[in-house]
């Protein structure tokens, strides 16, 4: 690992960090005459366009030098590990992501929900119905798939089921089918995670050590392998952040090349329009296409546009805008919501369409004939008052959207009130420490069934748990990157930090509701973010001995090594192999996990 790795995560961001949160100081003020007195020497200032982008340090070539390459291939190949490094960690991430899906040859949990939805959706456009014993028949030798028109209610938007109905499509109503695009999907989770952490730290290493920390974690690989909506959530969530990230800099290199070369600190940065940014509404694309996989999507879009909106004026205050506040909301704010909220609100919309243009789908025609008035009520969430409104005529409203607005009233009372105990169920506050796994499947094969040679009986289960020493290791790095955000004004900490609560935190209001460890899939990749960024402040800051650097390399490469290893130990846990009782008792380390 190159020294430039540990400087992009360490280093005191004099680049963007303060110079971000206000204008360049003066270097003839009085307060600096005063502190020269003291012998106190400033730091030499970046110029005002270096601070706006920072650019990508040059890729290194000692380390091809040293396996005895020539210059000119050593330097072809530094400069392809921006792209080579990421798909490298790709490909071994899609290897043991589609190593053996097929098995268990089963439906696992809620699969049994999305993956005969997502049929039914091929077949008619909405979910139908299905028989009682419809997964036996599903999974038989000769196959019968007992699907009718007759409409079923489902509680969660279509896009996710849609993306398990295109490995259905291309490989039929089996395991491997349905899991197909989830393993598709999780790779390429991966990929984008090398590409946007080189993007976040300007470090190759450290964005493919984020993705290299994904690919290893237990549960996004278990994620990865079954048939449920949380994954693509995280997909889009993921593809939407990434899409932030090139407007940012594509945003702020536009003000730098409006500077005039000869005033660098001129105002032009309150007056300077950034024009179109297609990166943003491919943002507000895929969060609404998160939104239109699972409803917590709406929380992270949120989170995002406000996060945009302060990246702009950060950059208009660097570029030299007296009131970055009021430049960013004649100039950008406006353009941030429209090109992320309508923009996802059509996108959701569009995700109906199958909806829309059949006539079977539940509810599809309950405005027919009905009064079109507005309700006469609103009930606060998470307290539950009802406060009445007037109501009024909504007959201008097409019945289609009536009755789609119907239908998702009654989804938001399911959600809220579902407070059915289950055993697999936790508490946002355990999730970090991985409290409560969900067990997926799990059977317990007799000595000579099943691959079992331990005469004491074998254990077989698919255990939806993260790979523990990368999420114990994660809660300190949160604790890391809360520092840099809070003490040393680092923006990508900051952008770190805003993942992490959008996919956490709006969980805590439903502290009576069912929910399950699995939805923290959701934020995980910015764990990941986090973990790398304290793993580069563990190799040395800028200017460190090579002794320094030496111990931190050893610091922070035990640790990731710890981490494969323990990825490799419960790995079994994760893929449903059949192992003796006493392992699986010995993988049980918290008594909460059984």
């Amino acid at each position: 690992m190159t020294s430039d790795t540990a400087d992009a995560a360490t280093q005191p961001q004099h680049a963007q960090d303060a110079a971000e949160t206000a204008p360049p100081a003066d270097p003839q003020s009085p307060w600096q005459r005063r502190l020269r007195r003291f012998g106190h020497v400033a730091r030499p200032r970046p110029d005002v366009r270096d601070r706006l982008v920072q650019p990508y340090p040059e890729p290194g070539t000692r380390l091809w030098a040293a396996l005895g390459l020539s210059p000119v291939l050593a330097d072809r190949l530094a400069r392809w590990s921006g792209w080579g490094g990421p798909l490298l960690v790709a490909l071994f991430a899609g290897l043991i992501r589609f190593w053996n899906l097929g098995s268990p040859h089963a439906v696992i949990f809620d699969e049994t929900y999305y993956a005969k939805d997502a049929w039914s959706l091929l077949q008619y456009g909405y979910e139908g119905s299905w028989t009682d014993k419809a997964n036996d028949s599903i999974l038989a030798a000769h196959q019968t798939i007992p699907l009718s028109p007759t409409a079923s209610y489902v509680v969660h938007p279509p896009v996710g089921k849609w993306v398990i109905a295109i490995g259905e499509w291309l490989f039929g109503l089996n395991p491997f089918g349905w899991r197909f695009m989830m393993a598709v999907l999780g790779t390429l989770s991966i990929l984008m995670l090398c590409r946007i952490g080189r993007r976040l730290f300007r470090s190759t290493a450290l964005g493919c050590l984020a993705g290299g920390l994904m690919a290893v974690d237990g549960l996004h690989y278990v994620m990865s392998r079954t048939a449920l909506l949380d994954l693509v959530v995280m997909f889009w969530v993921l593809a939407a952040f990434g899409c932030l990230l090139i407007d940012r800099d594509q945003a702020r290199a536009r003000l730098a090349a409006a500077l005039p070369d000869d005033r660098p600190n001129t105002l032009a940065g309150g007056r300077t329009s950034l024009g179109l940014r297609p990166w943003r509404i491919a943002a507000g694309v895929c969060l609404g296409l998160a939104c239109a996989t699972k409803w917590n999507g709406l929380y992270i879009l949120l989170a995002f546009l406000l996060m945009t909106v302060l990246w702009d004026i950060s950059a208009r205050r660097l570029a030299g805008a007296r009131q970055p506040w009021l430049s960013v909301l004649g100039k950008d704010a406006g353009w941030a919501f429209l090109a992320l909220v309508p923009v996802a609100i059509v996108t959701y919309l569009l995700s109906w369409t199958g909806w829309f243009f059949t006539k079977g789908g539940y509810d599809r025609t309950w405005a027919h004939g009905r009064a079109g008035l507005s309700p006469d009520h609103f009930t606060l969430p998470f307290i539950g008052a009802r406060i009445p409104l007037p109501q009024i005529s909504m007959t201008w409203v097409p019945e289609v959207f009536r009755s789609l607005w119907h239908y998702e009233s009654q989804v938001y009372d399911f959600h809220v009130n579902l407070v059915s105990p289950h055993t697999y169920q936790s508490n946002p506050w355990s999730w970090l420490v991985l409290g409560r796994p969900v067990s997926y499947f799990y059977e317990s094969p007799k000595y000579g069934s099943d691959g079992c040679t331990a005469t004491a009986g074998c254990a077989r289960e698919v255990l939806g748990i993260g790979t523990p020493l990368l999420w114990w290791s994660a809660c300190f790095a949160l604790l890391y990157v809360l520092y840099r955000w809070a003490f040393r004004r680092d923006w990508r900490a900051g952008a770190i930090l805003c993942g992490v609560a959008a996919g956490y935190l709006p969980w805590f209001m439903y502290q009576q509701r069912t929910i399950f460890l699995f939805y923290a899939v959701v934020f995980l990749p910015f764990l990941c973010l986090a973990l790398a960024m304290m793993l580069g402040a563990i190799l040395g800051p800028p200017g460190s001995t090579e002794r320094r650097r030496m111990w931190g390399a050893v610091g922070a490469g035990t640790l990731v090594l710890l981490i494969v290893w323990n990825f490799i130990y419960f790995f079994p846990l994760y893929t449903g192999m059949t192992i003796p009782m006493d392992s699986w008792r010995a993988r049980m380390w918290l008594d909460t996990w059984i």
